[in-house]
């Protein structure tokens, strides 16, 4: 009987080792590199189990299973992408599942970016669908949650390095970067605006094209300056960018007849800012927009791949032109509108 009883302790004991090795020690799969697994939504705690023995990150789905129903987790682990580091244990596998530590992935979104772009970067990534950002950018609802007083979110997402996890919906990560821009406009900035008797929606609006045609930051009080001053005469913007957003063409396949079209967005045949922004503008670009140089410019054209070379009159500003044609070692098309109008602001090739 005594004997019995050693062997059943020694059986025993023999047990709780393998299952403690099984729970402490790192499975096969973790022995060189780190594995990305994705959880879905809904999975059982068994199913889980199955899928991270199937993917090598864990060596036993009994000593998994066994070790959750101990922590009182078994119901409560949490879907989503995680990136199980190399040689962690079954512990700390079910640790990462527990705390829903998830992977998060990194998406820039630069000063001047589109919301369009924006959809394509989140789809390449496999964040969200490309159709859904775009359609949830117009969506009344999201729009009145989010205190957007405008028909798109476009110029409301603070352009920036966010991290996203993936199963967040269209609305969730538009909703966070647009947060982001809420918090940028300082109480200071927008006193500032009320001081300019703008409104943020034209704040942003004149920023976001500041911010497509400057290309050296420091030239962006002096763009703004064109701008305010073409305002204040009445003179349309004739701003390349928005005629860009308008066709949905690169800049540099813009014609003559691209100029011309009847489109809300196009400054060369409206008067005034456009219906809103083009592309989200940064803090300068901002801040330009509020405070423009003080200059008298109104027009400026193309010197070179980073400058613009601003003029007064119209006579300099085709003085200007000549000269930038002169010397371009290739073919040049100058883009301008029909004769009929003004010499564009933006001139340039």
């Amino acid at each position: 009987m005594r004997r019995r009883i050693v062997l059943i302790g020694v059986a025993a004991t023999a047990l709780l080792g393998i299952g403690a090795w099984r729970v402490l020690s790192y499975a096969p799969g973790l022995h060189e590199r780190s594995i990305i697994v994705n959880v879905p939504p809904q999975q059982s705690a068994l199913e889980i189990a199955d899928a991270l023995h199937h993917a090598r990150i864990i060596r036993s789905r009994a000593a998994f299973l066994f070790l959750s129903f101990v922590r009182g987790t078994v119901g409560s682990l949490k879907a989503g992408e995680y990136e199980v580091p190399r040689r962690a244990s079954t512990r700390d596998v079910l640790a990462l599942l527990e705390d829903g530590r998830v992977r998060p992935n990194p998406i820039v979104h630069p000063e001047g970016a589109t919301i369009a772009e924006l959809a394509e970067v989140l789809e390449r990534a496999g964040l969200a669908k490309a159709t859904d950002v775009v359609r949830t950018a117009t969506d009344p609802s999201f729009l009145w949650l989010h205190g957007i007083e405008a028909p798109s979110a476009e110029g409301y997402v603070w352009p920036d390095t966010y991290q996203f996890v993936r199963g967040m919906t269209a609305a969730e990560i538009l909703g966070r970067v647009v947060q982001r821009m809420h918090v940028k406009l300082s109480p200071d900035l927008r006193e500032r605006a009320r001081a300019r008797t703008i409104t943020i929606h034209e704040l942003l609006t004149l920023a976001s094209i500041v911010e497509r045609e400057a290309v050296a930051r420091d030239e962006q009080p002096l763009i703004s300056a064109v701008f305010w001053n073409r305002l204040r005469a009445g003179m349309p913007l004739q701003a390349d960018p928005t005629v860009q957003y308008a066709v949905g063409k690169p800049r540099q396949l813009l014609s003559r007849s691209d100029l011309l079209t009847v489109h809300p967005y196009n400054t060369y045949t409206r008067v005034g800012l456009p219906p809103g922004p083009i592309a989200s503008p940064g803090l300068a670009a901002i801040e330009a927009a509020i405070d423009p140089a003080s200059v008298d410019y109104l027009f400026f054209v193309k010197q070179s791949e980073q400058r613009h070379r601003f003029s007064r009159t119209l006579e300099e500003h085709n003085t200007a032109i000549a000269e930038y044609r002169a010397s371009m070692s290739r073919p040049w098309r100058l883009r301008q509108p029909a004769r009929s109008l003004p010499a564009g602001a933006s001139a340039g090739p």
